[in-house]
């Protein structure tokens, strides 16, 4: 079964972060590109997703696709408001 398809990638980088990169790939025994894959999914996987989910986020907006601040707010404070009466009466 083949792996997932692949890009060539060229980029510039600081020469003090590619020798920390060769470093940890010696120490863990594998190429700098494994250790540079590994480094930028768990970007994505963090700060990445943050970004395009942000980006939906305001694309949504865009659409007119969000709920008024107020309904919200009103809507939390029922929830509260039945919470706290559930709260005395089993008090």
């Amino acid at each position: 079964m083949p792996g997932p398809e692949k890009s060539q990638v060229s980029l510039r980088l600081p020469t003090d972060l590619v020798t920390t990169y060769d470093l940890i790939a010696e120490i863990l025994e594998r190429d700098r590109s494994w250790v540079m894959h590994k480094a930028l999914k768990q970007y994505l996987e963090n700060e990445g997703s943050d970004v395009l989910r942000d980006a939906q986020g305001l694309d949504e907006l865009d659409r007119g696709e969000s709920a008024d601040l107020d309904d919200v707010l009103e809507k939390a404070r029922m929830i509260v408001a039945a919470a706290d009466r559930r709260h005395r009466r089993a008090v």
